[in-house]
């Protein structure tokens, strides 16, 4: 499997499990994921995406994001696109 880097972690709420992410590329409800950092590495799937509270289908390079996680991530993780 393909990973490409299609952002970057910039915040997490960890009282709603919500991961913020700056996207370099694109990410569509559907897609799945795998965040890496120090010790952060885990895979998801994106059930439902975020901006300014809107859900969203889609995102694209430049977009903050919020997405749900099922694991504490951290700033400057590196969000990949399995492809």
């Amino acid at each position: 499997m393909e990973e490409k880097e299609i952002g970057e972690v910039s915040g997490y709420f960890s009282h709603v499990g919500v991961a913020a992410i700056k996207l370099s590329g694109k990410l569509k409800v559907g897609d799945k994921v795998h965040i890496k950092g120090n010790t952060t590495d885990f895979e998801q799937q994106v059930d439902s995406m975020q901006i300014n509270k809107e859900d969203v289908k889609e995102a694209k390079k430049g977009d903050h994001i919020g997405i749900k996680v099922s694991e504490k991530v951290r700033p400057h993780d590196k969000v990949f696109l399995i492809e």
